[in-house]
């Protein structure tokens, strides 16, 4: 199973070969349990697709063994690289930054308010950035359809 590199999320980052029989350290990005399960397979940033063999806690990280990595040396080789994996399905509620991207934002009377340019972390929620410079907070999305966001905000607050 593979998707095209488009329709794949960097997850986490190899870091040094823990010990010599291929084992490494890697710290996820992603929140996904499912990342770093047995038998996941994550991709390189030119695609060379690694399958977990074996995975487990230490430190803040994940120690794992891929399967064909066998020693330190080909553990040495992956240090440093970007791991990517296919987007998994999402509940309604949830987001992800490249769903935001580009959505058309409306609000709840239908009045189209932009397109999303970006979204920026903030200490008490996401922001989505419009085209034009305004700033909604992401807890205001009260509906998704495929690349619409409708948003309930509150009166005067784009004219901040």
């Amino acid at each position: 199973m593979s998707a095209e590199p488009e329709l794949r999320l960097e997850v986490g980052r190899v870091g040094r070969p823990h010990g010599v029989i291929g084992e490494v350290a890697v710290t996820f990005t992603s929140d996904r349990p499912e990342r770093h399960e047995v038998g996941a397979t994550l991709f390189t940033a030119d695609s060379q697709s690694l399958v977990i063999k074996k995975s487990r806690p230490h430190q803040g990280r994940w120690l794992i063994f891929f399967e064909g990595i066998t020693d330190r040396n080909e553990a040495s080789e992956l240090r440093g690289k970007h791991l990517y994996a296919e987007a998994l399905p999402t509940k309604d509620e949830d987001f992800w930054v490249h769903e935001l991207i580009g959505a058309t934002v409306i609000d709840i009377n239908e009045k189209q308010l932009g397109r999303v340019s970006a979204v920026h972390d903030n200490p008490a929620h996401e922001l989505l950035e419009l085209e034009g410079g305004a700033l909604i907070p992401i807890t205001f999305i009260s509906e998704k359809r495929d690349s619409v966001l409708v948003v309930d905000i509150p009166d005067g607050l784009l004219d901040l």
